[in-house]
């Protein structure tokens, strides 16, 4: 089978406005036009954090790997990343319970809490220095509903032997001086610089014999046992095997119906006086839609991102930059007055999100040995190293049945509300 790719929906430019403050003065790889045809084991297209995290696990497992990108690697959507690394999933365990039952759902989320403990095991066992700093998260309500419903939540999570307490306002006011009704306090998530992490990881693979190749890919073609990547430059790559790690979108094939594209915006504060940050330094996020969510810098900054919504053209997502922007800053100021919100830099970014809160991992139906890694939502950096260890196993030929609760394919819950609030979403563009 032959697909076209349209990658132009995929530029840096489509995906992110503005510019973060990840990865300043790092060494980055060094990427080589493509001179002629080649073979390997894994064409790899697109060299953002999952893309590395692929061509690392692939290579760790002795393929050989190319890793073909268009423009310098990691400025996409990885970096329009606020890189909180959390086990916690968009959707809670409440609604994943009410769509697939509860062990399902229990097993999907012990599975995310793996996926950030096996990434932090990879970090430290490979001394990357990329700001990794193991973090606490605090789910915090948005009024008395809401707390009654994060109470629920941790019944259910404790259930499933999932970590975390509940905070009643009293404790949450005394620990951590947040004005809200209640929180879940819960152990075993991160943060980190998702540039320098990315550009680790490819150096990494490069030192096991990665090839990476500076082309555009114009067109899969995907025949008997062999896939194979043509470019604008009328060379082609052939391989067992290719990986779609392209961003938000899979350009020029079908989008799964689970998956719709929006959009979120991010600032960072200037650097503030430690003494008047939060406690212990905590991941913090809001159970409401759209949320707040907040984490800190080693350089003692504020990272505040939300506001997220529909819009999809980079036109629109610009215009609308100053003020998502000034909102965030509103929000988190009533979150924590103390803060400094003189804003140093302020970014956009374009992402995927499905309708049930999980990833998009696996087979490309109807493209044999070609693969897909998409639909992150706010869990981009914990499903991307899913989608390596998945798709890793896969091309080794090895297959759990759970995998099936991340496949483009499945039937997911809601469709009729996922498609209303896109519709909704999108009138409220025009």
């Amino acid at each position: 089978m032959k697909s076209d790719l349209d990658l132009d929906e995929s530029d840096h430019d489509q995906m992110v406005s503005g510019r973060s403050l990840w990865g300043k003065n790092a060494i980055r790889s060094q990427w080589r036009p493509m001179a002629q045809s080649f073979s390997t084991d894994v064409a790899v297209i697109g060299g953002g954090i999952t893309g590395a995290l692929v061509a690392d696990h692939l290579t760790a497992r002795g393929f050989s790997v190319a890793i073909i990108d268009r423009e310098e690697p990691g400025f996409g959507s990885t970096a329009a990343s606020t890189a909180m690394l959390q086990w916690e999933i968009d959707s809670t365990l409440s609604e994943l319970e009410t769509y697939y039952g509860f062990e399902r759902a229990a097993g999907i989320y012990r599975r995310s809490a793996a996926a950030v403990a096996g990434l932090s095991k990879l970090i430290a066992a490979n001394g990357i220095a990329c700001g990794f700093r193991p973090r606490n998260t605090l789910y915090l309500a948005a009024n008395q509903e809401g707390a009654r419903d994060l109470q629920e939540e941790r019944q259910l999570r404790r259930r499933a032997g999932l970590p975390g307490v509940y905070l009643e306002h009293p404790d949450l006011f005394t620990q951590f001086e947040l004005d809200r009704d209640g929180a879940i306090y819960s152990p075993g998530s991160a943060e980190a610089d998702p540039l320098l992490l990315t550009w680790a990881l490819i150096a990494m693979a490069v030192r096991r014999g990665a090839q990476l190749v500076s082309a555009s890919a114009t067109a899969l073609h995907s025949e008997g046992d062999r896939v194979t990547t043509e470019t604008a430059g009328g060379y082609a790559v052939e391989a067992r095997h290719a990986v779609l790690a392209t961003g938000y979108s899979m350009p020029g094939l079908n989008m799964p119906k689970l998956h719709r594209v929006s959009s979120s915006w991010a600032l960072a504060t200037v650097p503030q006086d430690p003494a008047r940050l939060w406690r212990d330094r905590t991941l913090i996020w809001e159970n409401s839609h759209p949320y707040l969510y907040m984490r800190t810098t080693a350089d003692n900054r504020i990272v505040a991102g939300g506001e997220d919504d529909g819009t999809t053209d980079p036109a629109g997502r610009n215009h609308k930059l100053p003020a998502k922007i000034s909102a965030i800053r509103e929000k988190m100021k009533r979150l924590w007055p103390a803060a400094d919100t003189r804003v140093a830099h302020a970014w956009a970014g374009t992402f995927g999100e499905t309708a049930d809160g999980l990833p998009l991992i696996g087979p490309m139906p109807g493209m044999a040995h070609v693969f897909a890694a998409y639909g992150y939502g706010g869990n981009g950096i914990t499903f991307s190293y899913l989608a390596a260890q998945m798709i890793g196993a896969m091309i080794a030929g090895i297959h759990r049945d759970w995998f099936e609760d991340f496949a483009l394919d499945r039937e997911g819950p809601g469709m009729r509300r996922f498609g209303e609030e896109a519709v909704r979403a999108a009138d409220e563009l025009r």
